[in-house]
């Protein structure tokens, strides 16, 4: 089965619905454009970033217009309501405001000169549609939350609410503040990456990839989800889209080789869920960090790369253990591509992400790296005519569509968010947070870090990673420096818990989506993703604990905690899923498990410890490896399936 490349769309017809389509495709197309435009320096004939409230601006106008015009009222198959289309004229009112009244915006001195009734009027407009948008694209759940803060403002804080209008309109800390900013800087642009690299066939690469290389091993199919998860999540940035266009083909290939429908979607959505923090290219809030760190992006990337190789580390002993647990085969080579020929025939699509990494890290800034990743997409998939078929105008411009129609939710949490960071900043409740969880902790780093990790979980059950993340580094991520957090661990820590959240029962995006793909029970399948990514909720304690995980430190020291972190994450693994080199009986899992937290937790008397437990484990395993047996008739009905259907890999 081939993951085909998604045909193009938007079809004209004369009608209210069509014209309507036809209006929302033109203004996604110019939000692409636009933005390419800015990222361009003058010196190639670009405009170059504007100034900041123009520039975030224009990013939420074209965000809110697509917004009304694509969620609407009355549904995706019926023409506008007149309230979505007064509700597209009033968004576009403030803003248009602002612009035209840019020099008064930018010669007052914000909270001192005194808000016209008519700048007091456009503010609450501004909130009030950004908060409806917010609520039409991702639920209540952030515009609760700001509404919420913006009620603590005026009620508890007695904020006067021209201030507040103030803070949030006016100036760049509230709407138009950081948040947006990383929106319309870095997020739109790795969107519209993203899009055009699917577009080209990059999805079918990564899965041929993956199949040639671990389709073969034992639960062959599991591992390749891991592999493949892990390649497209990196140019994604979202779980659920990931687990949309991988799941497809690995969850029916998984569960026809042996694994359980549960299982096969747990380890779908755990692989997609990691590519938010897998490198080189993250998720979207990866770039809300540099920008509230004040560091480059390549900076992120490196924190980054270590605690993600440890997150599919863990995911890939998951699927191996149980396989093995199982007798779970792979499948077999006659069926699977063959790494030469996969190469041959789509490797130079890899070559866009290849030249992201050049300019990358040439000194060149992030954008501009994506923008050339993005613009060499087409020409890439031209080379081959393999590929060549993909290079047509309909589907570039569906291409810019889609890219500008994923970059909604980024977009509007970002601007509601900035709601929250607004008042946040006028009435210091980041201190008064502050002060509650030190207090609530008893000055115990564990327990502080146990408390932002619930506060994480459940942030971000309702919300995307983004604005989880921008929430909680603004009133939790402080008590955690206090305490004694290098800063780079502490906004890793609440990055990572707003990401794990997808994974988390009993509000799990990514496990909604991938067990409904494999038809298995919600729960099972929540339950099993939390024991296929235990790593996942340890990992963030480690590096805590032990910055050298982070790339902080001298190398002989980052090099032994990354090996022996390997090594614990594996036993750990071994230990949940019952097998080493053999099955495990109960109290051999306990030693297991007991080897895998002596090696993840940084002192070499435990590293000692669990090295020996490893070491006794493997010689008492040892002798009874080749008579393992797995259960009866499942290696058989393993390959009898693959046997059966080889038009479920191709």
């Amino acid at each position: 089965m081939d993951i085909s490349v998604p045909k193009p769309e938007f079809k004209f017809e004369f009608s209210h619905v069509g014209i309507v389509r036809l209006v929302t495709a033109v203004i996604a197309v110019a939000m692409a454009l636009y933005h390419m435009w800015v990222i361009l320096p003058p010196a190639l004939g670009g405009q170059g970033t504007p100034e900041a409230i123009i520039f975030r601006g224009t990013h939420l106008l074209f965000a809110l217009a697509l917004t009304f015009l694509i969620y609407r009222r009355t549904g995706a198959d019926a023409a506008p309501s007149p309230l979505d289309y007064a509700l597209l004229l009033l968004a576009v009112a403030p803003i248009t405001y602002l612009f035209w009244n840019y020099d008064y915006i930018v010669n007052r001195i914000y909270y001192v000169d005194d808000l016209s009734p008519l700048d007091m009027a456009m503010a609450v407009l501004l909130v009030v549609i950004v908060l409806e948008a917010t609520r039409r694209l991702i639920g209540w759940a952030l515009p609760i939350t700001a509404i919420a803060f913006l009620c603590y403002a005026l009620f508890i804080a007695r904020v006067e609410p021209m201030r507040l209008l103030d803070q949030l309109f006016m100036t760049t800390e509230g709407v138009f503040g950081a948040p947006l900013g990383v929106s319309a800087a870095y997020v739109m642009i790795f969107v519209l990456f993203g899009s055009f690299m699917e577009r080209t066939g990059t999805g079918q690469l990564f899965m041929d990839f993956a199949l040639s290389l671990t389709g073969h091993t034992a639960g062959g199919p599991g591992k390749v989800s891991v592999v493949s998860s892990s390649l497209f999540g990196t140019i994604s940035g979202s779980a659920v889209a990931n687990v949309m266009v991988d799941g497809p083909i690995s969850i029916p290939l998984m569960k026809r080789t042996g694994f359980k429908a549960h299982f096969a979607a747990g380890v779908e959505a755990v692989a997609s869920t990691g590519g938010q923090i897998m490198p080189p290219i993250m998720g979207a809030a990866a770039f809300v960090m540099a920008e509230f760190l004040s560091v480059s992006y390549s900076q992120v990337v490196i924190w980054a790369l270590i605690p993600a190789v440890l997150y599919y580390v863990a995911c890939f002993a998951a699927v191996h253990f149980e396989a093995k647990r199982h007798g779970i085969l792979g499948v077999p080579r006659s069926q699977l591509p063959k790494l030469g020929t996969t190469l041959r025939q789509r490797g130079h699509l890899f070559l866009p992400v290849l030249t992201i990494l050049a300019v990358l890290y040439s000194g060149y800034s992030a954008p501009l790296a994506a923008l050339a990743g993005t613009l060499l997409c087409f020409p890439v998939a031209a080379l081959r005519a393999s590929t060549r078929g993909n290079v047509r105008m309909p589907i570039i411009i569906d291409a810019m569509i889609d890219g500008s129609r994923n970059a909604l939710a980024v977009a509007l949490a970002c601007a509601c968010a900035g709601i929250v960071i607004g008042v946040v900043a006028l009435t210091g409740a980041g201190i008064v947070f502050t002060q509650a969880v030190i207090g609530l902790s008893q000055n115990y780093l564990l327990l502080a870090l146990l408390l932002t990790a619930v506060a994480g979980i459940v942030l971000g059950m309702g919300m995307p990673t983004t604005p989880a993340y921008i929430v909680m580094t603004s009133l939790l991520v402080p008590a955690l420096i206090k305490l004694g957090v290098a800063m780079p661990a502490a906004h890793m820590f609440a990055f990572y818990f707003a990401i794990l959240s997808a994974i988390t029962p009993p509000v799990a995006l990514a496990v909604f989506a991938a067990a409904g793909l494999a038809k298995a029970d919600l729960w099972s399948s929540g339950w099993a993703a939390v024991k296929i990514g235990a790593a996942g909720f340890i990992v963030p304690f480690m590096f805590v604990y032990e910055p050298a995980l982070l790339m902080i430190g001298d190398w002989p020291t980052i090099i032994w905690r990354f090996v022996s972190s390997c090594i614990g994450i594996a036993l750990l693994a071994a230990g949940l899923h019952g097998y080493l080199l053999r099955r495990a009986a109960l109290w051999e899992r306990f030693v297991l498990i007991a080897a895998a937290f002596c090696l993840v937790k940084p002192d070499w008397v435990t590293d000692l410890i669990g090295l020996g437990l490893a070491l006794a484990m493997l010689a008492w395993q040892w002798p009874g490896r080749e008579r393992a047996q797995a259960e009866p008739g499942s290696a058989t009905a393993a390959v009898e399936a693959t046997a059966a259907g080889p038009d479920v890999v191709r």
